[in-house]
């Protein structure tokens, strides 16, 4: 390995951001577990904790395999871990002082708390195990969809949500404000399917059901929040000097029982991402990097400003392409 070089750029502030469900693919990771020790052992690690060989689904499994929430979310989270330490022992020296705070959409909270050091890995794949079940299980009981509005102001949406539940009695409400050009809803199949319709209606240059499990962040998740919450009284959470933006507050949080409350919350509450991400443009911000299967979070953050420089770090060719970034 070359001798790291120092991280020199005193102007620089970091944000660290890790995707949620969705950004999965087969074979993500390989590359890196492959070549480096410290991915190895996370996986390694991961297949001993849980009851099941998750490495070979992520990286030998069928698409429809890795879309079941029990599975998708582990392999997430233990992906994007195996990212930042690949990531982390790569880096230039003195990097780590510069990161100023760090999130993860949806599920990506995980990762952004591992980053953090507010839990260990061990005891945050048992959570998520935990509440990739709970959800799973919820979503058998109260089927439901999601779908992407994109072109449409969230007074809109909003607007259209409130008109459906009102005309058939059912759920269907905004749940991720991801930019200001992007909000995806969730609720009951049928209300989805009529907010869709009358969002292209409106306008919306695209309105399409997405190709997820369950109506996830919704009131039909509140079993899940139920269930999970009782999961995450039993542990304790640290507090942390980096501090990490919640999804369902989008404020920076530095208390251990405030961010297990925020992550109990965040089940069946709305994910605001774009407030999150103008919170950490607040905090002075000015470098993002993705670290992540994908490069979903890379778009949105476009949508919400377009001037604040973003990196990401997927495979050999783009953690080089950082790191020769970071130098320069």
């Amino acid at each position: 390995m070359q001798e790291r070089l120092e991280f020199a750029d005193r102007g620089v502030k970091i944000g660290l951001i890790f995707p949620g469900q969705g950004s999965q693919y087969v074979g993500m990771g390989k590359e890196f577990f492959d070549k480096y020790d410290v991915a190895r052992e996370v996986f390694q690690q991961a297949d001993t904790l849980l009851d099941f060989d998750l490495k070979k689904h992520v990286f030998e499994g069928s698409e429809d395999d890795l879309r079941k929430t029990e599975i998708t979310q582990p392999a997430i989270f233990i992906t994007c871990v195996s990212f930042f330490k690949v990531f982390m022992q790569q880096c230039p020296l003195g990097f780590s002082n510069k990161i100023a705070a760090v999130a993860g959409h949806s599920l990506g909270e995980y990762s952004a708390l591992f980053a953090a050091n507010v839990l260990d890995f061990s005891t945050i794949l048992k959570l998520i195990n935990q509440r990739g079940k709970f959800i799973q299980q919820a979503s058998l009981a109260n089927t439901g969809k999601m779908a992407a509005i994109i072109g449409l102001k969230k007074e809109m949406v909003e607007k259209i949500c409130r008109k459906v539940e009102k005309e058939m009695n059912l759920i269907v409400e905004p749940v991720n404000f991801n930019s200001p050009q992007q909000i995806v809803i969730a609720g009951n199949s049928d209300a989805c399917e009529r907010a869709v319709k009358l969002a292209r209606n409106e306008g919306a240059k695209r309105a399409i059901i997405l190709n997820v499990s369950g109506p996830f962040h919704s009131k039909l998740m509140s079993s899940a929040a139920e269930k999970f919450s009782r999961e995450v009284e039993k542990i304790e959470l640290k507090n942390t000097k980096i501090p990490v933006v919640m999804n369902c507050n989008a404020e920076l949080n530095f208390k251990g029982e405030d961010i297990k409350k925020a992550l109990i919350k965040q089940i069946n509450n709305p994910v605001l991402w774009e407030k999150s991400i103008s919170k950490m443009i607040e905090h002075g911000i000015n470098l993002f990097i993705e670290i992540c299967p994908g490069r979903v979070l890379r778009g949105l953050l476009r949508q919400t400003n377009k001037d604040v420089k973003v990196l990401n770090i997927e495979n050999q060719n783009t953690l080089e392409k950082t790191l020769q970034a970071l130098k320069d």
